[in-house]
């Protein structure tokens, strides 16, 4: 699907008489990028695919992809999950592993994607780091969705990439922490008990009310849609939240975790 999309930009481009570099002049990529897009080595993000149809004159042949391409930009596994929050009212966010991706700052992503064994190919690095980037819309999005993440100490102890990486990612988290829609809240390595032992999760709640949980381990992911499973995932989460520190209490936390780096 990558291929024929970048096919079509490629004969729309050559009937328009335009070269790569003045396309990518045009649409503010270089012609390296152009031809990447083109040979579907690279998955241009949705306002690229709305410019290049206006500036080709392609009358809407390019932005019928879009939505398709958009997805392609995520593993498989996750695809269901990504447009699910780009519906949702409410994320319930429980992390043991990693900072969420919602949170993660660019050099954090690198970091983590380039750990990956066997390791992922640059191309496919730089495409899932513009998808990841782009889900943080988000946070902007009116009316503003209900953020809520506990994080588990351990993450934020983890120098992915190196001190500077993590002190990055937890000066984010400061920032975002401070967003009206966003409670972030941290689960202390001395709690003595823990609802969520049995590991990360996500409950979405879209704006149909409709509730869906999410778990991902070594590739693979699930989506339970049940009612029943989703409600006691949700109370589950309620349980771990009483049992993490307050939401001001963990940016006291962060903060004191910065000063030690």
């Amino acid at each position: 699907m990558v291929a024929a999309f970048g096919q079509s930009l490629k004969t729309l481009r050559v009937r328009a008489g335009m070269e790569r570099e003045e396309l990518g002049k045009r649409l503010g990529y270089s012609a390296s990028s152009i031809a990447s897009f083109e040979q579907g080595r690279r998955i241009p993000p949705p306002r690229a695919i709305d410019r290049a149809d206006e500036v080709l004159d392609a009358g809407g042949l390019l932005t019928v992809w879009k939505d398709q391409v958009e997805r392609a930009q995520y593993p498989v596994f996750f695809q269901g999950m990504a447009q699910l929050e780009k519906q949702a009212m409410e994320l319930l966010m429980y992390d043991t592993l990693v900072v969420n991706g919602l949170l993660q700052t660019e050099e954090y992503m690198r970091a983590l994607l380039g750990n990956r064994r066997p390791p992922l190919d640059p191309e496919i690095i730089e495409q899932r780091v513009t998808a990841r980037l782009a889900r943080q819309e988000i946070f902007d999005h009116r009316p503003a969705p209900l953020l809520s993440f506990v994080v588990d100490e351990s993450v934020l102890r983890r120098s992915y990439g190196g001190r500077e990486v993590l002190r990055g990612q937890l000066e984010q988290l400061l920032l975002i922490g401070q967003r009206r829609n966003v409670e972030l809240q941290v689960m202390p390595l001395d709690c003595e008990e823990s609802a969520g032992a049995d590991g990360p999760f996500t409950v979405v709640t879209r704006t149909d009310s409709k509730k869906f949980v999410y778990t991902e381990a070594q590739g693979t992911s699930a989506l339970e849609t049940g009612p029943k499973q989703a409600d006691l995932a949700a109370a589950r989460y309620g349980i771990i939240r009483s049992q993490a520190l307050t939401p001001r209490e963990s940016l006291r936390f962060i903060e004191k975790l910065l000063g030690e780096l």
